[in-house]
């Protein structure tokens, strides 16, 4: 991209957002970050400015700087984009690290963070606001939807379907065909061999219900 971004967000999603954009040469304006402990200070090399409703700086985006929504909390993450939509009208960029495989055949759609080693496989589709993390797989057709997290080394097997703000843990595996429902967490290192309800929370190998 030609113009320098905005990271809204400076905490783990953030960093690994200005790590994405480094690898690609992408230049970072700033950062802006809510916590006031971390405004006015660095994030290897980059500043962080100010809030991240800070009009001084959102009012650069569209001309002269695209943005990038990388807070911690996933309703922060929907309520700022859609800030962005309305009072800016602008989308937010996908943060893809140089060392992710993305196949040119997966869909992605806004703002999602794909992170060093993950793997979008052929025919997979990953909505808007996503995190994937580190090593994470995307297998073929299968789907992610909006505001999903995949914890690092997780493995989403080939069509299966995980709904609108799903948390899926750090190694856990998703078999083939398998639904995740919306707001349900999956536990690090679980095995999901069956279908898991909408809000609900399992562990274990194979998952179960907490």
């Amino acid at each position: 991209m030609e113009n320098p971004v905005i990271i809204l967000g400076a905490q783990n999603v953030g960093t690994a957002a200005l790590d994405a954009f480094d690898s690609n040469e992408v230049v970072v304006y700033c950062l802006l970050d809510d916590n006031q402990k971390l405004q006015n200070t660095d994030l290897h090399d980059v500043p962080v400015m100010g809030s991240t409703d800070d009009e001084q700086f959102l009012k650069l985006l569209g001309k002269k700087c695209e943005v990038f929504v990388a807070t911690e909390d996933t309703a922060s993450r929907r309520a700022l984009t859609n800030m962005l939509r309305e009072e800016y009208e602008q989308v937010p960029v996908n943060a893809i690290h140089r060392a992710a495989s993305v196949s040119e055949h997966a869909w992605l759609g806004h703002g999602n963070l794909v992170s060093a080693g993950a793997v979008l496989s052929s025919d997979c589709k990953v909505g808007n606001g996503c995190i994937i993390g580190v090593r994470a797989v995307v297998d073929v057709r299968a789907q992610l939807a909006d505001y999903v997290q995949v914890g690092a080394g997780a493995i989403i097997n080939s069509e299966a379907v995980v709904e609108e703000q799903a948390f899926i843990g750090s190694g856990a595996v998703v078999v083939s065909g398998v639904k995740i429902g919306a707001k349900a967490r999956v536990g690090a290192g679980a095995v999901v061999v069956a279908d898991v309800p909408a809000g609900q929370t399992v562990f274990g190998n194979p998952a179960a219900k907490v």
